[in-house]
């Protein structure tokens, strides 16, 4: 596609009036079902009609969508393209692929997995990395998203990190770069944006973000050495954006946290470090920012701090009028305005191909491509990378031994909220595997333990436990419950075995409470990771199961 024909339909930035500009710059939530019943988070997703107006009206520059199947979003994308007068930028938080967020695609495990993989190869942990890319960007673009916003280039060297954690490629600056770089390569096959996040580093924290403002206290010779250099490396790759981190670093802007702060994004990162691309603030209902500066304070701060992209704001049109206003008092030169837009306009023209269609010949010769490209979505060669990448990075300690019809044993399941929990169905391997080897299955959540009698307690026990960081929650009160029924059983003389899906973290906070008991981990949920790590540590499972969630 030439670059004149890309661009027909991207009206030059000083054509539209101030406030369409700032419209331009804002990208607003919604969900990815089809049907406004289904959508899960009323509070923050624009319901069908709110996001019409959004769109037609208001002419925001770009949606972000969670939820749903690979097909709605489909269907989804391509209403909004047709509806909006300008080709939006269609983003999701895709870290574990597409399937992370919309049923149907491949679900990967969290990139810390790969970080263990480069334990044992690290050119192995390369190659994959750069595929996982490949296959995130080719899914993506077959649903109709423009824009992942991956990879988390954070270096999470604290453990206790409740926001980052598992979704960063590890906890060491060079394999973090190595990763990201190969991450990045993958993307690049196919005309979708990227984004790095979070600047100027969220990796040594120890507070969440989307409650309270964390702070890290590090001088300047150790930032550059540490948290900045992954950033660089990125940019370098071409990385198309940086996402903001909100949280205040006294060094480098003793007044306002990072994504409000002119010293870190215009100096910093613009000036200093040479970044051209769009600099994104992470959303902007996050307490961090909304507790101690309000949606729109906050939103002409970050405008004026040097952002191109205001992301998630709590009320898109209130924020529009608010940087409208801020210009039109002085408060802001029309002119940082018009830059942003046309930093958006660069980010469209290279997603362009997957927006318009080419205008030259007959117009029976550019129907338009079907909503989901379904030759591309949880492919068997792609759910066969995501499961060499979860058996490499998993480890399995001894064997369980079966229980019998005369003598079953207990299936406990530890998990966080299981209303919300989309891995554990019935014909989850979790769940399906254990019962069909006389486990009963017992579920235990932090937001009502179930109990039973003392004598059905005593029975051999299988304990599967679902815990990594939790934005909003935490973990602790999981962990306390693990902790309590590990303990308990031990000393009964009935823990068989033990899985931990999620965080090695917790798996290195309960080994303690492990001593000789079997046991498994894995950095996966979902049910492809269950499938894989139950048959290791339980080795009398047939193939038939593996087969049924592999192939």
């Amino acid at each position: 596609m030439s670059q004149a024909i890309a661009t027909a339909r991207l009206p030059a930035p000083e054509s539209l009036s101030l406030a369409e500009q700032v419209a331009q710059m804002v990208v607003v939530r919604a969900s990815g079902h089809l049907f406004d019943h289904e959508i899960r988070y009323p509070a923050w997703e624009a319901d069908l009609a709110t996001l019409t107006r959004y769109v037609e009206e208001l002419g925001v520059g770009g949606v972000i969508l969670l939820g749903g199947s690979a097909a709605e979003v489909g269907l989804k994308t391509q209403a909004l393209q047709n509806q909006a007068r300008i080709p939006l930028l269609i983003a999701a938080d895709v870290e574990e692929g597409v399937g992370q967020r919309f049923s149907g695609a491949t679900w990967f495990p969290p990139p810390m997995a790969l970080s263990a993989v480069a334990d044992r190869d690290l050119d192995t942990a390369v190659a994959y990395a750069e595929a996982f890319g490949a296959a995130t960007a080719a899914e993506a673009l077959a649903i109709g998203l423009n824009w992942v916003l991956v990879p988390t280039v954070d270096i999470n060297n604290n453990p206790a990190n409740p926001v980052i954690n598992v979704r960063a490629f590890g906890d060491d600056l060079e394999r973090v770069c190595a990763l990201t770089q190969a991450f990045l390569r993958g993307t690049q096959t196919q005309p979708v944006l990227t984004a790095a996040k979070h600047f100027p580093g969220h990796g040594d924290t120890a507070i969440d973000s989307h409650l309270e403002l964390p702070v890290l206290p590090h001088d300047r010779d150790r930032l550059h050495d540490l948290e900045l250099v992954p950033f660089k490396r990125a940019i370098a790759a071409g990385a198309d954006a940086i996402i903001t981190a909100h949280l205040r670093i006294p060094a480098l802007d003793a007044h306002h946290p990072a994504t409000l702060s002119a010293p870190i994004l215009t100096e910093l990162l613009r000036q200093q470090m040479g970044f051209d691309g769009l600099i994104v603030t992470d959303a902007l209902i996050m307490g961090a920012i909304t507790n101690a500066y309000g949606p729109y304070e906050a939103a002409v701060l970050a405008v004026e701090a040097g952002a191109d992209v205001l992301l998630m704001p709590g009320d898109p049109e209130g924020v529009i009028a608010a940087v409208v206003e801020a210009v039109n008092r002085g408060r802001l030169a029309p002119e940082r305005i018009l830059t942003s837009v046309e930093r958006l306009w660069r980010a469209k023209q290279k997603a362009a191909p997957a927006l318009l269609p080419d205008g030259a010949g007959h117009a029976w010769e550019h129907l338009p491509p079907p909503p989901v490209q379904l030759q591309a979505l949880a492919q068997p060669a792609t759910r066969r990378l995501a499961a060499n990448i979860l058996t490499a990075s998993m480890t399995v300690h001894g064997q369980v031994s079966p229980c019998t019809a005369a003598a079953p044993g207990n299936n406990l399941v530890l998990v966080d909220d299981m209303v919300g929990c989309r891995f554990l169905d019935r014909t989850a391997a979790a769940i399906a595997w254990p019962q069909s080897h006389h486990y009963q299955l017992k579920l235990i959540d932090t937001q009502g333990c179930i109990q039973w009698p003392q004598g059905d307690r005593l029975r051999p026990s299988l304990v599967q436990l679902f815990v990594r960081g939790n934005p909003f929650r935490g973990s602790a009160a999981l962990m306390h419950l693990a902790t309590t029924w590990l303990e308990a059983l031990r000393e009964a003389d009935r823990l068989q075995g033990v899985i931990i899906y999620g965080s090695p973290y917790a798996l290195d906070q309960l080994r303690p409470h492990l001593g000789q008991t079997p046991h498994g981990f894995t950095y996966g949920q979902m049910p492809l990771a269950q499938s894989l790590i139950l048959p290791a540590l339980l080795p009398e499972l047939t193939a038939t199961l593996s087969r049924e969630f592999t192939d």
